[in-house]
């Protein structure tokens, strides 16, 4: 089951672009395997992000095993996170 992932920090969105270029990934490109949906956006606490997972085993695997360690590595502190069953989502349709 698709899930939503809601992950609020205290970093800066310079601390995310830091992650982000860690992981080889670039803005506006591919995300992580298991992803269907990512977004970022800046905070007056921090930054928000929102995720949209097949599944949370897929989550939980990339967020311990892959950003856990490269922001625990630029001091980064662990986000909020709240996660949400989802009902339904729907993609760009073909005009897109």
């Amino acid at each position: 089951m698709a899930i939503a992932v809601i992950a609020d920090f205290s970093g800066t969105l310079e601390d995310y672009d830091k992650t982000l270029e860690r992981l080889g990934m670039t803005p506006g490109g591919p995300g992580a395997a298991g992803g269907l949906f990512h977004w970022v956006s800046g905070t007056e606490g921090g930054s928000r992000i929102v995720d949209v997972w097949q599944t949370r085993e897929q989550a939980d695997a990339f967020y311990q095993d892959t950003i856990g360690p490269i922001t625990a590595e630029l001091g980064i502190q662990p986000p909020e996170m709240t996660y949400y069953e989802i009902h339904n989502f729907q993609t760009a349709g073909p005009d897109a």
